[in-house]
């Protein structure tokens, strides 16, 4: 399967039935997902992502309209919009600022068919291999090695979930909020040990010197970054 841990989807659908199949199916396709239940907040959420897939039917402000407010906050953010509404006067105002426009009910094949052809579209797909450090990153096949020896660092789909999404990010500061969210596509709760514990297995994996990492920083207070 092609890995897309590096790919971060934002997911709006209000149907919790149809909602948690399809955030399933994607995750299972290696896709981080944010799901929301409601266009609110969906600005702020589709920071960092690479498409964004709209119910049209939702609860306040409908899919039509969260569409708009995203394309004119991110303009080259790719649009894929969800609807049971068959009409063509529904299909083309989506099409008039969306990307495409999927009529449930849909294969879950087919929406993953949808979502590729918008990512190569746009240019979202990852470096074929990224050098850091002393590491080779190939996100493309989720593999690892040493630079120096070509020696594969085997790496758990969590722990390459993560260091993928700090390397989209590479250099900022990402809250561990930010990443839970991203990883686990559940919302954080404060105190909780579970990305702490990752870090450090992750960091015994790809660091020289666990005690002194070079490749993830801590940033106190707020979270991680992977340095460029």
């Amino acid at each position: 399967m092609e890995n897309n841990v590096s790919v971060t989807l934002l997911y709006v659908e209000d149907d919790r039935e149809i909602g948690s199949v399809v955030a399933a199916d994607l995750r299972e396709r290696e896709y981080a997902v944010r799901w929301l239940e409601s266009g609110d907040g969906a600005l702020e959420a589709a920071e960092g992502c690479q498409l964004a897939i709209l119910d049209v039917m939702l609860p306040g402000l409908d899919g039509f309209t969260v569409g708009q407010r995203l394309k004119r906050a991110y303009p080259e953010l790719p649009v894929l919009m969800l609807s049971a509404r068959t009409s063509i006067d529904d299909k083309l105002q989506g099409l008039d600022f969306a990307d495409d426009y999927l009529t449930k009910p849909f294969h879950p094949d087919e929406l993953a068919a949808r979502i590729e052809v918008l990512l190569r579209r746009s240019g979202a797909a990852a470096p074929a291999q990224l050098t850091l450090k002393h590491l080779v990153v190939r996100p493309g096949s989720s593999v690892v090695t040493e630079a120096a020896t070509g020696r594969e660092i085997m790496l758990t789909g969590k722990q390459f979930q993560i260091f993928s999404y700090l390397l989209r990010h590479l250099g900022q500061i990402l809250t561990k909020e930010q990443i839970y969210e991203a990883v686990w596509g559940e919302s954080y709760i404060d105190g909780d040990k579970t990305l702490m514990v990752h870090i450090r297995y992750l960091r015994e994996k790809l660091e020289l010197d666990p005690a002194a990492p070079e490749i993830i920083e801590t940033v106190r207070g707020i979270g991680y970054r992977v340095r460029g």
